[in-house]
């Protein structure tokens, strides 16, 4: 097991997916349902996501090496001018969305009671996700360091993290950590990496 790849991994997905929509969704189902019975159903939704992203990083590997540090530095600049230049109130705003339609099919009396919150949750984050930031560098990180299971269990453990986050105590971070705030590191931290990756490019 490559501890190194998982821990960078687990911090890269969580500073990624904090200012995501799918975090804001699942704040806003924790605040109205069970907190842990929309974290279980985040979280499985997550789980099948990172399975999809890390065989898709096992297909990238086919490619020549060069080709993969190209396009994994693209990924990381573009994820940070995504974390730069799209508004936080558009995620927000996206977020609430897609939890808001999701839970106008449900019945006022009884979306609170049963695992309904957890198919609820499964359906939006499963969903909102495909295509995703944190589902496109995950797949890319599982290119990178040919370490599958590694990348696994770090996207994962991160995902379900920020899922936790969100729906136990999503307002009370964002109240300590504005959303905007997050969404400049987060988009340091991955400038940072496109850095790294097309100097080590270069020099390879």
């Amino acid at each position: 097991m490559q501890l190194g790849v998982v821990f960078g991994t687990f911090f890269l997905i969580i500073v990624a997916e904090l200012p995501d929509k799918t975090m804001i969704a699942t704040l806003i189902m924790g605040s109205r349902y069970r907190p842990l019975l929309v974290w279980l159903g985040a979280t499985m939704a997550f789980g099948i996501h990172v399975a999809l992203a890390v065989a898709v990083g096992q297909l990238l590997q086919l490619l020549p090496h060069r080709w993969v540090e190209a396009v994994t530095a693209l990924l990381f600049a573009g994820g940070a001018a995504y974390l730069f230049f799209v508004p936080e109130e558009a995620e927000e705003a996206e977020g609430e969305e897609e939890a808001e339609e999701a839970e106008g099919e449900e019945e006022a009396d009884s979306a609170r009671q049963g695992l309904k919150p957890v198919a609820t949750a499964f359906v939006v984050i499963f969903i909102g996700e495909f295509g995703d930031l944190t589902q496109i560098l995950t797949a890319n990180l599982a290119a990178k360091y040919h370490a599958p299971v590694a990348v696994f269990i770090g996207a994962f453990a991160g995902l379900a993290s920020v899922a936790a986050v969100g729906a136990f105590s999503g307002r009370a971070l964002l109240r300590v950590l504005p959303l905007a705030v997050i969404r400049k590191a987060g988009g340091l931290l991955l400038a940072g990496f496109a850095v790294y990756t097309l100097v080590a490019l270069v020099r390879g």
